[in-house]
């Protein structure tokens, strides 16, 4: 008997996949140039690239957990996305003008911010609109697309840079465009569904409310974490190679070969997700991340260097849309905002964590040291593996 053929995803799934695309054009302009001109251009550390790099993504990570929690007390997950993407939006100039670190840590702040408002709920939304056997597929289409931009972004960067002699701040400035495009398509092209609030329900931080998570998501919650804290911040990558004798005006190219790889795999790794053992992926996405970790902290340039680049981009791809599926299926429909908030609250600090210590080890240890100590962190979340609560080995709680 022939396989049932496969149902069409939502269209506003690919709705909200165009706008995260839209928005990572914009973020990725900018991100894939800005450790090499807050060095070269501001005179900032590498030890201050990742205080900052710390901060700004814990921020975004941590106001999520509250950002989750109002979108399940309101019954709505739009306004707050809209609210998000209008401030990563608003944030984009600020990196043309900045004629200081201290203006570049500003921006990155204000953009975070905006990114953790929009994060939780709209991926909360994505659970909403999407049936349970479709959700690894939904998920990874998200990536998949948000992804693209990832790998646009540079590239429209490495054009304008090479076209206008290396004018970062031009190039800042047309990265204002896209992002404003990011809002106008969620705000006129995706429609939420109705409330599954109960209206007698416990406010979402209510003891009785925490109650219905279970122990499952509860471990999804420190795997995530470990994972975080074993992948610092991908500038690093750029400036490993850049070190190894990148071209400036080539930086972005490290992000480009990442995301390619990235967007590829994420659709058909997340449909592969619907019906292969969660943790047995999870597990095969460590052993990508040690390999690229030992790649990169053997060479920083040739082929070798460039492999761990792509490594890393198949483990975001295996892991990412996989973690938040594994947040989606353990919630309750009410709390799902929640329960993505908390997620994300525990990588928020584990993301801290992990960009602190390799901004420091590389400046005081060399950048080799940074790449060990992460595949180290790799190892010690393998063991949060094996950790888990019976009969979560498979693909659904």
């Amino acid at each position: 008997m022939p396989p049932a053929p496969r149902r069409p995803l939502p269209p506003a799934i690919w709705v909200l996949g165009l706008v995260s695309l839209l928005m990572d054009v914009s973020s990725e302009m900018i991100h894939s140039l800005l450790p090499v001109f807050m060095i070269a251009g501001l005179g900032a550390s590498a030890t201050m690239l990742g205080v900052l790099e710390g901060l700004a993504e814990a921020l975004a990570l941590i106001v999520r957990a509250f950002a989750g929690t109002l979108s399940d007390l309101v019954g709505r997950r739009k306004p707050l996305a809209v609210l998000g993407y209008g401030l990563g939006a608003l944030a984009k100039p600020l990196f043309a003008l900045a004629a200081s670190p201290g203006w570049v840590f500003a921006a990155r702040l204000i953009d975070r911010f905006g990114k953790g408002i929009r994060g939780a709920p709209r991926d909360a939304l994505v659970a909403d609109l999407t049936p349970r056997d479709q959700r690894g597929a939904a998920y990874g289409l998200r990536q998949a697309l948000d992804t693209v931009g990832a790998l646009l972004g540079p590239l429209l960067a490495i054009a304008l840079m090479l076209l206008w002699a290396n004018d970062f701040r031009a190039v800042f400035a047309v990265a204002i465009v896209p992002a404003l495009l990011s809002v106008a398509v969620l705000l006129f092209g995706v429609h939420e569904p109705p409330s599954q609030r109960p209206r007698d329900a416990e406010p979402p931080w209510h003891r009785a409310s925490l109650a219905q998570l279970p122990t499952a998501y509860w471990w999804v919650v420190g795997v995530g974490a470990a994972l975080t804290l074993a992948r610092f911040s991908e500038g690093f990558l750029v400036l490993r190679l850049q070190q190894g004798g990148l071209p400036l005006a080539l930086a972005p190219l490290v992000m480009v070969a990442m995301s390619a790889v990235y967007a590829v795999a994420a659709f058909p790794l997340g449909r592969l997700a619907d019906s292969v053992s969660h943790t047995r992926l999870l597990a095969w996405g460590l052993v990508l991340l040690i390999g690229a970790d030992a790649l990169l902290a053997w060479r920083d340039h040739g082929p070798l260097a460039w492999l761990g680049i792509a490594l890393w981009g198949l483990h975001m791809a295996m892991t990412q849309g996989l973690l938040a599926t594994m947040v989606a299926d353990h919630a309750p429909a009410a709390l799902r905002g929640t329960a993505f908030g908390l997620f994300n609250l525990a990588s928020g600090l584990a993301m801290l964590a992990a960009s602190v210590i390799a901004g420091v080890l590389w400046d005081r240890a060399g950048p080799a040291a940074t790449f060990v100590t992460g595949g180290a962190f790799c190892a010690l979340a393998g063991v949060g593996l094996l950790l888990r609560p019976r009969g979560q080995a498979g693909t659904t709680p």
